[in-house]
């Protein structure tokens, strides 16, 4: 075990202002007198007090005390949370020889967070990040975030070693989130028995992949799939009992999404439409819904004609679409356990001048526990509003269906009317 570095100075990042008053004065040596006296006392601490004691402090407090007693020195190698992202290590120096000097002086016992984000990296040898994955992915580690720095299209991903999730952190490890990377878990490796929260970001992983380790993870509560370009077909088993949240955003190959998990209760989707199926499954109640396509997106219509075969009990209903070609049918569906409805059409992207806006009253016609209806509607988009509307001199309302209205222009800005 290497000597403690020099008073003032963590293990991290470097030299620390110091805080007292000039060296010689009165109240200098009144204070290193009590200093001493405190370091004592905190020296003949057992070291699973100070285990504890470390454990509650940040990661800069907790490297200044590592510098100022041997036993808070032995600690540090076991400190438990390392948060490593740029601002928490500081601006200053190599942002990669700060991580490797902390994770080097770590005995990897005792730890149970790892976060490492390298996003303003230019590139990282594969033996560094190979190194502090092998002193920090051990037994009883909870949670581990890794994001690699950006890859060309022409370069290969950094494959993450799977195997090291494997040699027994699989039974501590709930929460896995990763990125920038290829994640390619193979058959046999084992089960993942705590795992409750998996996301996975700029991901290579295979639709076969993917399925494998689903099975691996009865566990799971909350899976999260961003731009993984590689998956067509995502199949959620039914074992996935405790699944909850689906969050599948931006993957740019997906045509299906076929979730057998009984007990999803929110899903939130963004990207192209694809084929949606929740089989069996009636506990669906939040949908957050967002076109980032252009072209003929249509999500409204989606949402209307399609939405309720897959999720039946919706409450809460989100959609953003940055364009929509078809007008919102008349359906004898109703959304009987919606109370809260927000329609985004404010993308820049062109309407149809043929769409007509009072086609969303489908929407409340169709929703009678509705209570919170929000619509908001780019002024571009009014322009398209065909002439006939300008043309109302008189506006009647019958009924209101929800609670709340919120919308972002007053009546006769909607329908071109006159003010009184």
């Amino acid at each position: 075990m290497q000597d403690p570095p020099p008073r003032g100075e963590t293990p991290d990042s470097g030299p620390i202002a110091p805080m007292c008053n000039p060296k010689g004065s009165p109240s200098q040596q009144d204070d290193d007198s009590r200093g001493g006296e405190v370091m004592r006392s905190l020296d003949d601490l057992p070291e699973d007090i100070c285990r504890r004691i470390h454990a509650r402090m940040s990661l800069q407090n907790a490297a200044r005390l590592a510098c100022a007693s041997h036993t808070f020195w032995r600690s540090w190698r076991c400190y438990p949370n390392l948060d490593l992202r740029q601002r928490i290590l500081g601006l200053n120096g190599d942002h990669i020889s700060k991580i490797d000097h902390i994770l080097q002086n770590h005995s990897g016992v005792g730890m149970k967070k790892l976060r490492i984000e390298l996003f303003d990296c230019d590139k990282v040898d594969s033996c560094y990040i190979n190194s502090w994955l092998r002193i920090a992915v051990t037994a009883g580690i909870e949670e581990l975030t890794l994001y690699l720095p950006a890859t060309a299209e022409d370069e290969a991903y950094y494959s993450f070693p799977c195997s090291l999730l494997f040699n027994g952190s699989e039974n501590s490890i709930r929460y896995l989130d990763i990125g920038i990377c290829a994640f390619r878990p193979t058959a046999g490796l084992g089960r993942w028995r705590s795992l409750a929260i998996l996301f996975l970001s700029n991901v290579l992983i295979a639709d076969d992949e993917l399925e494998g380790l689903l099975y691996n993870c009865a566990a799971l509560e909350h899976l999260g799939l961003l731009n993984c370009p590689e998956i067509v077909c995502l199949k959620i088993p039914c074992l996935l009992r405790r699944l909850r949240v689906l969050r599948v955003s931006i993957c740019r190959n997906l045509q299906v999404i076929d979730s057998n998990a009984p007990n999803i209760s929110s899903f939130q989707f963004s990207g192209s439409l694809v084929s949606i199926s929740f089989g069996s499954a009636l506990q669906v109640k939040n949908v957050h819904m967002e076109c980032l396509e252009f072209g003929q997106s249509n999500i409204v219509l989606h949402a209307r004609t399609k939405l309720l075969s897959y999720a039946p009990n919706v409450e809460t209903l989100v959609i953003s679409s940055p364009n929509e070609m078809i007008s919102t049918p008349t359906l004898s569906r109703k959304f009987l356990h919606l109370e809260y409805l927000h329609i985004s059409l404010i993308g820049n992207e062109a309407i149809s001048p043929d769409y007509d806006y009072l086609s969303l009253v489908s929407f409340l016609e169709a929703s009678p526990r509705l209570e919170t209806f929000i619509l908001e509607v780019g002024y571009s988009h009014l322009a398209s509003i065909p002439s006939v509307y300008c043309r109302t001199a008189d506006v009647r309302i019958l009924t209101f269906l929800c609670r709340y209205v919120s919308l972002p222009w007053s009546m006769s800005q909607l329908f071109g009317m006159p003010r009184n």
